[in-house]
């Protein structure tokens, strides 16, 4: 077998033939993600390979690290060329690493070149690479990815001017949608809290003083992002481990966190209380809810102070993070008020935790009504989708999964779709070779495109023609 050819990870006949068959042409949907919907709209030109790649994602930065990189070739001053020749000149030190293979993915898929990538080949593939770029824009690699709906991820403070525009721009394909992101509103621990407030009240043209207020603010910009075409939220949570207090109890959590502070206990009291709160505004709108736990951010304090946030110092936060979740979810089943969820962590120890606990809520006529979502961040590599699919796959119905998202902020990420399916098709390839499964091609050619397409466009509710 070749290095990375036509039928890598496929190991066996039946993964070849439902790859190859079923899922290697489908579609791209890209239900959450982290890039600018403005470079969309004006067409972004990369000036080089090294922003395209390099620029925004904290994957790469975080890999360039360990490998012993000065700071100045991750984000420092050095020029383009040198980060990119520092980088090459790593990655190979990182066999297995999934970077490893989505950067070769991306130089074949969106380049067509198929050097290795090493500290001999970096000049040739940066000249290539810039060559390609001067006709290949923001617009060009979606639409080679074959990308049909994208979400993005925005605060309920933004005006989604951008939005508005790409809605009316009727010359591109594919559909751009926000995705609802209040983190800021619920952090009522975070330092910027009250210069929050005055920016949210802004958007929504409501002084808020009180929890009332505060409410009265977020359903205002849940209408509004509803009006420009949402279908989902997104929560990025340290943990959901707080029992959910009184609608009194919670205001006078908010008023101490305005005049002082609050212990973590009443913060993630807070929390649960805005959870609930927020999935019956999705659920009467019809949206779906992701909820994100499990990591333990900005734990470098001098990178922080220096970078700021989301710049590859996260780790995998220890311990239980889902402590009460379960008391969300039932609460807003009580009321028949549960959105449609999805549950990730990036600690794999939650994955059994998650998957059993999101399968004790189902609705009938919506298949995996709650479930877990795709292996995230650090668990986006061979071994942890490999593991997260047998999971799902021991105690769910693995028909029923929503699929891969590019979680990313750059916009040459699409080839994890593809790295995804192959692990997918390996998988259930294996089932068939083992014996585990019958050699029934229509019925498992059907679930490899529903769980690589069909499904998230029917969860998220995207109306695609």
């Amino acid at each position: 077998m070749g290095f990375m050819d036509k039928d890598f990870l496929l190991t066996t006949d039946s993964a070849k033939h439902l790859f190859h068959t079923y899922a290697e042409n489908l579609p791209v949907i890209d239900y959450h993600c982290h890039i600018d919907p403005a470079q969309i709209l004006e067409n972004h030109e990369f000036s080089d390979i090294t922003e395209a790649w390099l620029g925004a994602d904290h994957y790469k930065w975080r890999l360039m690290r360990v490998c012993g990189a000065d700071e100045k070739y991750v984000t420092g001053d050095a020029s383009a060329r040198e980060k990119f020749r520092e980088f090459c000149r790593l990655l190979p030190l990182a066999p297995g690493h999934p970077v490893y293979h989505w950067c070769h993915l991306e130089l074949r898929r969106y380049f067509g070149c198929e050097l290795i990538i090493g500290e001999k080949t970096a000049d040739e593939i940066f000249d290539i690479c810039g060559e390609k770029l001067k006709s290949l824009r923001v617009r060009d690699i979606i639409k080679e990815s074959n990308v049909k709906a994208i979400c993005t991820t925005d605060d309920p403070a933004d005006e989604l001017s951008s939005h508005t525009a790409l809605k009316a721009d009727t010359s591109f394909g594919t559909v751009v949608l926000p995705a609802f992101r209040p983190d800021k509103s619920i952090n009522l621990h975070k330092g910027d809290y009250p210069e929050y407030l005055q920016k949210l009240g802004l958007a929504a043209n409501i002084r808020i003083a009180t929890l009332d207020d505060l409410l009265a603010a977020l359903e205002n910009r849940i209408d509004y992002f509803d009006a420009h075409g949402c279908r989902a939220s997104d929560h990025g949570l340290d943990c959901v481990n707080g029992e959910i207090p009184t609608q009194k109890e919670a205001s006078a959590i908010f008023a101490k966190a305005l005049s002082g502070g609050i212990s973590q206990s009443e913060q993630d009291a807070f929390a649960s209380f805005m959870l609930c709160f927020l999935g019956r505004e999705y659920a009467k709108r019809g949206w779906a809810m992701e909820i994100h736990v499990g990591a333990e951010r900005n734990v470098n304090a001098k990178m922080f102070s220096r970078l700021g946030p989301d710049t590859g110092f996260d780790a995998v936060r220890d311990g239980h993070s889902l402590k009460t979740l379960h008391k969300v979810l039932d609460q807003l089943d009580r009321e028949s008020l549960l959105p449609k969820t999805l549950v990730f962590s990036l600690n794999h120890n939650d994955n059994l935790t998650i998957t059993t606990l999101t399968s004790c809520f189902s609705q009938g006529g919506v298949p995996g009504k709650v479930q877990p979502g795709a292996a995230w961040w650090f668990n986006d590599s061979i071994l942890g989708m490999r593991e997260h699919m047998e999971r799902m796959a021991s105690v769910q119905a693995l028909g029923n999964f929503v699929g891969m998202l590019t979680d990313s902020r750059s916009f040459l990420s699409y080839p994890r779709h593809e790295y995804f399916r192959r692990i997918l098709c390996g998988y259930l390839g294996d089932l068939v070779e083992g014996g585990l499964y019958p050699e029934d091609y229509e019925t498992l050619g059907r679930i490899v495109q529903n769980i690589s397409y069909y499904n998230a466009a029917k969860f998220i509710g995207f109306d695609l023609k």
